[in-house]
């Protein structure tokens, strides 16, 4: 299985993104050299891509079947794009407080720590619908490290599409996501931009 290996803070640094977007409060106090030189349209387009790639933490080809996907679905491309990334299980387990970042949340669901409508789910792509209840499993939820995460993050705010009451080991999925739940800048039409070439 592929697997991406990069240091992340390096990565959010090269990308330009904020390392608080990938689950980690580690700051910087180097400040990005700023290049002289203007970015091509290319270069800002594929920029673009590989920071939501890294972001949803995709694999090329993967990201290319979710972007072919959203083409076929009517609507506004880049929009769909951007939710059926949200409504990975790996996405919507770290959205819920489950984990502290999307690369542990897409172990946690790989060791099968969780259930979408009482049956348990290994698959961290899987799509979840509206109406689709995750849960942590039974056995998992006496253990030290689930009992902490829903202390420590059990206050975080969810997004209006996910609703999670406080110290709760499950959560629901109310509505399908909108562009504006998605908590980092992002210029989706560079994607579609990029891949309608």
């Amino acid at each position: 299985m592929a697997k991406n290996t990069q240091p992340i803070l390096k990565r959010c640094k090269t990308l330009g993104i904020s390392p608080a977007v990938m689950g980690i409060s580690k700051e910087t106090k180097r400040q990005p050299k700023q290049s002289r030189r203007k970015q091509s349209d290319y270069a800002m387009q594929l920029n673009e891509k590989q920071k939501v790639k890294f972001i949803y933490g995709v694999l090329e080809t993967p990201f290319r079947n979710y972007y072919e996907k959203a083409e076929k679905t009517d609507g506004k491309t880049g929009e769909i794009l951007l939710q059926l990334l949200e409504r990975r299980l790996d996405n919507v387990v770290f959205r819920l407080g489950f984990a502290k970042t999307r690369r542990e949340a897409r172990q946690l669901t790989n060791h099968g720590h969780f259930t979408v409508n009482g049956k348990k789910v290994n698959i961290p792509s899987y799509q979840v619908k509206p109406g689709d209840v995750i849960a942590v499993c039974e056995k998992s939820r006496s253990s030290a490290k689930f009992k902490a995460l829903v202390e420590e993050l059990g206050a975080t705010a969810t997004p209006k599409w996910l609703d999670k009451e406080k110290d709760s080991f499950e959560g629901k999925v109310a509505a399908m996501p909108q562009r504006d739940d998605i908590d980092f800048e992002v210029a989706e039409h560079l994607i579609v931009e990029l891949y309608s070439k």
